[in-house]
């Protein structure tokens, strides 16, 4: 697995966001899109993928999906599945959805992308987990990496 640096990939991500989220608009004007993982974060190192967050309300879900498959992604393999959660790839460019219920659990792609924003030395821990677990494999990389995610999510009183 490569990481590549910010000014490396960022910059094209951005594009590409607006790009998407211009097509997911018209398609599903009913929706919030935004611009979420790596890419969306300031100085962080990334595979150079881009996520884009859909939250959409309980009843639009699976038209949602439906409507967002037509621009060419699939469900995402080996990836949680919910009916409040569904990860789309695209065929074209490496580039996830994750499709998310209004009010779930699941809105924390964005609580996640917000503190790391706000907290610098965050992005630098998170940096620093990447590159150490690099040469691991995907399973045991998402692992930590999840970990890590849920810390932020969830700090203990006692480190703060």
């Amino acid at each position: 697995m490569q990481f590549y640096p910010a000014p490396e990939y960022q910059p094209h991500c951005a594009q590409l966001f607006e790009s998407y989220k211009n097509k997911i608009q018209q398609l599903i004007p009913f929706a919030r899109v935004g611009h979420i993982g790596s890419s969306a974060i300031p100085n962080a190192i990334s595979k150079g993928d881009l996520d884009i967050y859909i939250k959409v309300s309980a009843q639009r879900f699976l038209v949602a999906i439906k409507k967002l498959q037509q621009l060419g992604f699939k469900e995402k393999p080996d990836t949680l599945r919910t009916h409040q959660l569904c990860m789309l790839q695209s065929q074209v460019h490496d580039i996830a959805l994750q499709i998310v219920v209004t009010g779930s659990e699941f809105q924390n792609f964005l609580t996640f992308r917000d503190q790391l924003r706000r907290h610098p030395e965050l992005v630098q821990q998170y940096n620093q987990l990447k590159q150490s677990y690099s040469g691991t494999s995907p399973e045991q990389y998402r692992q930590i990496k999840a970990i890590f995610i849920q810390n932020v999510l969830n700090p203990n009183p006692a480190d703060q």
